[in-house]
């Protein structure tokens, strides 16, 4: 089993505290490729939808856990 050290070394801090907003920063590595295209289609969605970008990376995670049945 992993350690904590090492668990929060390659998976980030575990039960990081909600900043002010109640938002808790998660990252993402991904090809850069990936990335781009992450980039290009939230760009389109804000332009032609209005909504903003943490809306937008909100349902992102939500359509994966629920794709993924967590």
């Amino acid at each position: 089993m992993m350690g904590r050290e090492k668990q929060e070394e390659r998976f980030g801090s575990i039960g990081e505290d909600p900043g002010a907003d109640g938002l808790v920063e998660l990252k993402l590595k991904v090809p850069a490729d990936l990335f781009r295209a992450y980039q290009r289609c939230s760009w389109i969605i804000i332009n032609e939808t209005g909504r903003d970008q943490l809306d937008i990376m909100e349902e992102m995670v939500y359509d994966f856990l629920v794709k993924n049945e967590c």
